[in-house]
């Protein structure tokens, strides 16, 4: 072969592996929709969902971009499940209280009422068996859950009067999230789960007469002390929540390892990031409420929590009997916290030793 057929055969052999490279590469781009139950503007749950679409764009130089939409672009605030389901879409940035209508045992994954803080909660999902009944229930409907989202500790009702007394609450109609809801229902309130966005007109036309939503960060932004001034404390009901990143299980099973791997690690760290920033945004925003807002905070008294309490671990119990799968989630989640005391109590100081 002469000096010139070789080099164009050579230059012919590479142009054909640069090609084929090119289109390996490109065969591993992946472009996804995100639908977010929160607006980007809200605080925590709807700017962590940013952070983290834009985290596995930018850790993926460009080749796995992850878009946000904002809640009703693609579908309903609180209907990720059914569009990722049926593969409308990829993912869906939610929480696993708004499917509770599909198994009420999911709000275990969300926020239990005079539960642990976000150590043992995270503990028994990642490690004590809690993700891999998650894992199955959603497994049905060929979603993957990821739980990728913690805040701190909530305020537990936004209120037009004091609440001198528990009977004050009898025949109330208010806004109230997941297990907390079945609590107030035993105590006489009527109960109804609207999104964020809906609250505030709610209260206003007198639909509700009262609310729990979050947190000073959140609640300032909705507005909620404009016709409701008393804020209680503390969250019962939601001394930590988790948020899922829920994604369609064929999109997932076609992503490459090192995308997958890219979703886990992003997973880690906002829920991380967002219970710490929760942590540190708090304290001054309940100042604010306070001498910007008025805002009168108040805190039930013990004999008040202990009648929620009681309301709970009777719920707890009721619930648990006649359905399975809560009573098999609930024994996980019990049984984690029964053999996590022993440490969790030899490491328990009070707030303070000095007199």
């Amino acid at each position: 072969m002469s000096l010139r057929k070789t080099i164009v055969v050579a230059v012919v052999a590479l142009s054909a592996a640069a090609f084929l490279g090119t289109s390996a590469h490109a065969a591993k781009r992946v472009k996804w929709k995100m639908h977010s139950a929160w607006g980007s503007q809200v605080p925590h749950l709807g700017t962590e969902a940013v952070r983290f679409a834009d985290n596995i764009t930018k850790m993926s130089g460009g080749d796995f971009k992850l878009k946000f939409f904002e809640p009703g672009a693609l579908v309903p605030g609180n209907e990720g499940f059914d569009a990722v389901s049926k593969g409308a879409i990829e993912s869906a940035w939610s929480t696993a209280g708004y499917d509770v209508g599909k198994y009420p045992a999911l709000a275990f994954y969300t926020a239990v009422p005079f539960g642990p803080g976000i150590g043992e909660m995270m503990a028994w999902i990642w490690f004590g068996g809690g993700k891999e009944i998650s894992e199955r229930v959603y497994g049905k409907h060929n979603i993957k859950p990821m739980h990728c989202l913690a805040i701190g500790p909530e305020t537990s009702g936004w209120f037009r009067e004091e609440i001198k007394e528990l009977d004050q609450l009898r025949g109330m109609k208010m806004r109230f999230f997941g297990l907390g809801a079945r609590v107030m229902q035993r105590l006489g309130v009527s109960t109804q789960l609207l999104a964020g966005g809906d609250i505030f007109p709610a209260l206003e036309k007198g639909v509700i007469d009262a609310t729990e939503f979050s947190m000073p960060t959140m609640d300032i932004k909705y507005g909620f002390y404009q016709i409701a001034k008393y804020n209680y404390f503390p969250g019962w009901h939601q001394q930590v929540s988790i948020g899922t990143f829920q994604v369609n299980t064929a999109k997932h099973a076609g992503l490459s390892d090192q995308q997958k791997l890219m979703l886990e690690v992003a997973c880690q760290g906002s829920a991380m990031h967002s219970y710490a920033e929760t942590e540190a945004a708090n304290p001054p925003a309940m100042v604010e409420m306070g001498e910007k807002y008025g805002v009168i905070t108040k805190r039930w008294r013990d004999d008040q929590l202990a009648v929620f309490e009681k309301a709970w671990r009777e719920t707890l119990e009721e619930d648990a009997a006649k359905d399975a799968l809560f009573k098999e989630v609930a024994d996980s989640y019990l049984g984690f916290r029964k053999s996590y005391k022993k440490w969790g109590d030899a490491q328990s100081l009070n707030a303070t030793y000095l007199k």
